[in-house]
């Protein structure tokens, strides 16, 4: 019984680092397309200002999952960390560099070291989400085996490359979603405009690529596609639908309202949808949760530090998005988002 609420507990963070990391993984998806350094100035001294506060806290769901991991399910971990060396290694390389060239590129001077940090930022940002999901989609495809030895190309399945694709996809909508709403409430038409079109192209590419998924796991995962469309996975799988709607229509009306509620709700029903599906394996179908959890004792300590946890941390956390949507901690004034700002570098 205590196994599979630290196994709800898993997915849960897992949806939560999707939705929080996965914003912040946007930002730099877009900062990629902004263009040049003239042309896309103003878009990156917004993306700059928008992850400023929460960039280092969304990485807090990432070590809450890996905790759980390796504590509530070793063998899970082993097996994962074991298989999928490759892609998780290079998704670990990624998130380091990604955080230096954030952090460095915006107290540099030199045109030349923004440009190299920023490069580093926004390719990592690219690369980062992709090897996460496909190291997701070799779980969902049942390719983490016991039998699986530390290859190179475990994670080169049809399955893998739709889900990192995927995964690349979702963030871009969540990036340019929160990035349209921060326009609007700077007050910068343009901005709005610009982010409001590459999240309806976004969304139209989670679209495709969730058919296209569907599709592939019939043969390729045929445990996981049978839970997608039978019980709680096809539940979550609707609400995911639904989501997809509501945030196409809230981005068509003028004022954006409930577009980023509902950009989250699609990724993290999506998330869930997913991990319902596997129930009730941890690997479809050669591990259980109930096999690959830890001792009793150490699952009940798991719980009741995730219980502080949430007492503790998790309003915190709330508080600080609350505080970073509604515009009250830095400041950023209408002239560093307004076309041709005095002491703009070429």
């Amino acid at each position: 019984m205590i196994a599979g609420v630290i196994a709800v507990v898993l997915l849960l963070a897992v949806a939560a680092y999707a939705c929080g990391g996965g914003t912040d993984y946007g930002a730099g998806f877009w900062d990629l397309t902004a263009g040049g350094a003239e042309r896309g100035e103003r878009s990156r001294r917004l993306i700059d200002h928008a992850m400023a506060p929460v960039w280092e806290v969304n990485n807090v769901w990432l070590i809450f999952v890996l905790v759980i991991m390796w504590t509530g399910f070793p063998v899970f971990f082993q097996r994962v960390f074991t298989a999928m060396w490759l892609p998780l290694a290079l998704a670990a390389v990624g998130t380091v560099l990604r955080g230096a060239g954030f952090a460095l590129r915006k107290p540099l001077t030199r045109l030349a070291g923004r440009r190299l940090y920023g490069a580093m930022f926004a390719v990592s940002s690219l690369l980062t989400p992709f090897f996460l999901g496909a190291a997701a989609g070799g779980v969902a495809s049942g390719r983490v085996t016991a039998r699986a030895t530390a290859s190179t190309d475990a994670w080169s399945n049809p399955t893998s490359l739709l889900f990192g694709f995927l995964a690349v996809a979702f963030t871009a909508l969540l990036g340019a979603v929160f990035l349209a709403a921060d326009a609007r409430r700077f007050a910068v038409p343009d901005l709005d405009g610009h982010f409001r079109r590459r999240a309806l192209a976004a969304l139209a590419a989670v679209v495709v690529l969730a058919v296209i998924t569907l599709v592939v796991t019939h043969g390729d995962a045929p445990h996981v596609w049978h839970g997608l469309i039978h019980g709680v996975g096809l539940v979550f799988v609707i609400v995911s639908a639904l989501a997809t709607l509501a945030t196409a229509w809230s981005l068509t009306r003028p004022s954006g309202a409930w577009s980023r509620g509902a950009a989250v709700a699609v990724v993290a029903s999506a998330v869930i949808a997913w991990g319902m599906a596997q129930r009730p394996y941890l690997i479809p179908v050669s591990l259980t949760v109930a096999e690959g959890a830890g001792a009793h004792t150490t699952l009940r300590w798991l719980g009741l530090v995730t219980l502080v946890a949430v007492v503790l941390v998790f309003p915190a956390v709330v508080l600080l998005y609350w505080l970073d949507t509604h515009g009250e901690l830095e400041s950023l004034t209408d002239a560093e988002l307004r076309p041709g700002r005095p002491g703009d570098e070429v």
